[in-house]
């Protein structure tokens, strides 16, 4: 939540209920779709079709893995596992991002490979099924974008399918190619290119995933900013021990230690500041700790006073 936002947050919760069916949509289609090529690929020993298949199973296991996701995140706290199990997006995220890498560097080992000993492709084959495959994964697409796709393990599966997406129109250009003028290196070049969609997308989930399990901020989040607001108020002497993380998809958390004037009321002092967190900063799960400020000396340096940043 950034600073623009204020006043009119709203929880990113994850919608599971209205989420599966459309996760279960983009799902049949795929496991179709991937039949589909892994036979057309063998008949015309095409690597990027052989490519796209491999593509679409991971496809597949990235919205099964969504799927279980999404209904792990719904299981209520309890017992040792205060948060429940929000973050299993996370760790979906991180699978669908290291199956992306892998994948990539298989598929352009063989491209290389082709690319140095051309094989003979069915440049009419290509051509057809990257056209069904095209118009197959607009619908899967379309299915996810109307999902909640702040949700780690939803857009994981979307970054997966909309990559396919991309990779069928080169896909269809390599067809169009060697049937025109018999230019076979285009299939492993087409699949070098998927390979590059593959790892832009990878990067991308490995770096939102590992954020939230590092516990950094929020993106979009000042903590400066929250530091300062939290010191400003009158009543405030100091803040410092100032944590905030993200547990899963909006749920940020914030912590800290705020010294009060002494005379001041504490309690209220704090329900002030929750509700400024809330209202400023979208963050409603805070922990503060408030205490009166015994003595002068309390604050030193690496703690937020009035008007300074930590």
């Amino acid at each position: 939540m950034s600073r623009r936002d204020h006043g009119t947050h709203v929880h990113a919760h994850v919608a599971a209920d209205a989420d599966a069916p459309r996760l279960v949509v983009a799902l049949v289609l795929i496991l179709g779709l991937m039949v589909a090529e892994t036979l057309a690929g063998i008949l015309a020993d095409s690597l990027v079709l052989l490519s796209d298949a491999a593509h679409m199973l991971t496809d597949a296991g990235a919205v099964a893995l969504s799927l279980v996701a999404l209904r792990l995140a719904r299981r209520p706290a309890e017992g040792n596992l205060t948060y429940g199990l929000r973050r299993a997006e996370v760790l979906s995220a991180q699978a669908n991002g290291v199956t992306l890498l892998v994948l990539g560097a298989l598929i352009g080992y063989e491209a290389v490979r082709r690319l140095i000993e051309p094989v003979p492709v069915d440049g009419g084959v290509v051509m057809a099924l990257a056209l069904v495959g095209a118009a197959v994964n607009v619908v899967a697409v379309w299915q996810l974008s109307r999902a909640n796709r702040k949700n780690m393990a939803v857009e994981g599966s979307f970054q997966h399918i909309l990559t396919d997406l991309y990779a069928f129109a080169g896909t269809f250009v390599a067809g169009t190619l060697i049937v025109t003028i018999g230019f076979t290196r285009a299939d492993p070049i087409a699949s070098l290119a998927v390979v590059a969609l593959m790892f832009r997308s990878a990067w991308g989930l490995l770096r939102d995933s590992a954020r939230v399990l590092l516990e950094a901020a929020p993106e979009g989040v000042d903590v400066g900013a929250i530091g300062r607001a939290l010191a400003a108020d009158a009543r405030v002497s100091g803040v410092h021990d100032l944590h905030v993380w993200e547990i899963g998809t909006g749920f940020p958390s914030l912590s800290a230690h705020v010294i009060v004037r002494r005379g001041d009321d504490c309690h209220a002092t704090r329900r002030d500041l929750e509700r400024l967190l809330a209202h400023d900063f979208g963050i409603d799960h805070t922990t503060l700790q408030v205490d009166h400020d015994a003595q002068s000396g309390l604050l030193s340096i690496g703690r937020v006073r009035r008007g300074e940043a930590e």
